[in-house]
């Protein structure tokens, strides 16, 4: 694949954006996607000036339905595909879609259901695309071809995966788990039809996204996409790509990620991911890592790489241990990776997701990319007026939000809060009574000189924490809030765009 990549330009100067997963748009089926409302989204957008629509990762998502463990670091998550589309294309009907139960709550994610009715519907799609030629298609060639060097892995994995019941792949026929030649020509043809289908999901994922991206960009609105550090183990990449990653002769792991004991986590947090084997990605000159970034940016107009910290060192857990307790840190690439991403790829618009325990090391990489962090305006009450993280000590080149996915709504933090570091909080901000609360904490966000800033949608709709994303180490109920049909009035666009215009943001 031609690492070569066409990008937008960088705007320059201030600017503001929303934080909304694709998940969280509203729609008819059950999960957002890249339906008619995902681009009245970005219609709200340029009526509320803004100029970046940040979203999380687009993989397909695996146990526990996070975005950030994926069984691809390539593939597209199918639930996104936008069923209405189908429909008109005659590859499903009204009828069939109508027929499924989709979940109750529209607030909601109801991703079991998800899980057992999507994959007929884009089944019975996959029959009547076959039955009319789409597979001969010369742009589904062009896909296929344009996509050879992860797709056929990624569907040969998805096939034998739901051949052997989903579950891991070290739990695999050894022939295959090993991926012997004779094991692998003989599931191609066995399974050749599950392939295809696999396939054909990417392919309608490909071109939906990249439609609603282009509709995007014509607005003036460019797509800061999400990236984690690390692949998930149960993945096409681990599985087709051991090499590179720390595992033994049986492909096992020999350490996994995950971060140290802190005052959040007595017991640290055990990741699960395994481990890079840099000084292989280094004498490979780092391909995979370009390819990867390179594939980003025809995704993305700018990329936010989870846990950078990781770059510089990483906590190494041994295989086995059941707490991140007994890990030690290890170097990583240092700057060497990024010379080698900017002499194949040229500048690029990434987003350093720098949070977390910083070493001067760390500071140092961050500074010598020359990547903005990030500023997280939660973090910034309770360490006195010096805390990096509020707004009068911020540098230019940074990206402000008053909190990510991981946090809770500002709304529902504040009413958390102990009275000592409220009152704090009310000082600095000029908090006076108690409406409108989130709206002190944005228009500090836009008034501060960071050249971005980035509000989460459920800060600007007001919500407590029933519009939490994720709540870190935790198994169930993440993932899921979506935002209803009818809350992204003209009278919030315009709302947002008057903040925008007053602090210079358009």
């Amino acid at each position: 694949m031609a690492t070569n990549t066409k990008r937008n330009k960088r705007v320059s100067g201030r600017q503001s954006g929303i934080l909304l997963p694709i998940s969280s748009i509203p729609s008819r089926f059950g999960i957002g996607g890249f339906s008619k409302e995902a681009y009245d989204f970005v219609d709200f957008l340029e009526a509320a000036g803004q100029k970046i629509w940040q979203i999380l990762p687009l993989g397909p998502t695996s146990y526990g339905d996070s975005p950030y463990q994926s069984f691809s670091t390539f593939a597209g998550n199918p639930y996104y595909i936008d069923l209405e589309a189908l429909i008109k294309e005659g590859y499903l009907t009204e009828n069939e879609c109508e027929a499924v139960e989709y979940g109750s709550n529209p607030s909601y994610v109801d991703y079991e259901k998800i899980w057992l009715t999507r994959w007929e519907l884009l089944r019975s799609a996959y029959e009547k695309a076959q039955k009319a030629g789409l597979l001969q298609e010369q742009g589904y060639l062009d896909f296929v071809e344009e996509n050879e060097d992860w797709l056929p892995d990624y569907a040969l994995y998805m096939a034998v995966k739901s051949y052997f019941k989903y579950v891991c792949w070290v739990e695999w026929d050894e022939d295959i788990r090993l991926r012997k030649p004779a094991a692998l020509e003989m599931y191609r043809e066995k399974l050749a039809e599950d392939i295809g289908f696999y396939q054909f999901q990417q392919y309608l994922f490909t071109t939906q996204w990249r439609a609603l991206k282009a509709y995007a960009n014509e607005k003036g609105i460019r797509i800061v996409g999400d990236i984690p550090i690390y692949v998930a183990f149960d993945s096409a990449d681990t599985w087709a790509n051991p090499e590179l990653f720390q595992l033994d002769q049986e492909n096992m792991p020999i350490g996994v990620a995950g971060c140290p004991p802190d005052s959040f986590s007595i017991t640290g947090q055990l990741w699960g991911n395994p481990l890079y084997r840099w000084e292989y990605h280094k004498e490979t000159g780092y391909a995979w890592w370009i390819r990867r970034i390179a594939y980003c940016y025809r995704l993305y107009d700018v990329v936010r790489i989870d846990h950078f910290r990781g770059f510089e060192s990483y906590w190494f857990v041994p295989y086995g241990d059941e707490t991140a307790e007994n890990g030690h840190w290890v170097k990583g690439p240092g700057y060497d990776l990024f010379r080698a991403l900017k002499e194949a790829l040229g500048d690029m618009d990434v987003i350093a997701e720098d949070l977390g325990f910083l070493t001067r090391e760390v500071i140092a990489l961050v500074k010598k990319t020359g990547y903005p962090g990030m500023k997280i305006l939660q973090f910034g009450f309770g360490d006195g007026a010096d805390n990096a993280y509020l707004p009068h000590n911020y540098t230019h080149n940074c990206i402000v939000y008053t909190g990510t996915h991981d946090n809770e709504t500002i709304l529902g933090w504040y009413k958390g809060l102990k009275p000592g570091v409220r009152r704090s909080v009310k000082r600095y901000l000029d908090i006076r009574g108690n409406r409108d609360i989130p709206w002190y904490f944005i228009r500090a966000a836009f008034a501060s000189v960071a050249d971005t800033a980035v509000i989460p949608m459920q800060d600007y709709l007001e919500l407590d924490n029933a519009g939490r994303i994720n709540t870190p180490s935790t198994l169930g109920g993440n993932w899921e809030w979506r935002m209803l049909p009818e809350a992204a009035t003209p009278q919030l666009a315009e709302r947002i765009r008057e903040l925008a215009v007053t602090y210079g943001r358009t």
